[in-house]
């Protein structure tokens, strides 16, 4: 009997010049956008410096995603520049850090 597919989400990149997508299962994708999104609330309009922005969705998360995640970080990358192009999530101007907050 063959393997049933997994659901996937396509997540672009904000970046001109840069196509393709990665996809990723949909339940991923919950979970970090879900978790992104929550930081991101707590952290209000000054929003929160994007290096911080992994370890604060990784806590977050239950055990049992993280383990089942894979690399956090490429995940916490790969979904936060999909919310970008949403336009769920902006990076902040300024001098200094990349910071970023919901839109």
């Amino acid at each position: 009997m063959a393997k049933e597919l997994e659901e996937r989400v396509a997540c672009r990149t904000p970046a001109e010049g840069k196509g393709g997508t990665s996809n990723i299962p949909v339940w991923k994708y919950e979970a970090v956008s879900t978790a992104i999104r929550g930081v991101l609330e707590e952290a209000g309009a000054e929003g929160m410096l994007n290096k911080d922005l992994r370890d604060a969705v990784g806590a977050r998360m239950s055990a049992d995603d993280l383990e089942n995640l894979g690399k956090l970080g490429w995940h916490v990358v790969t979904v936060k520049l999909e919310l970008e192009v949403r336009g769920e999530v902006v990076r902040l101007g300024g001098k200094g850090p990349m910071r970023i907050a919901l839109s």
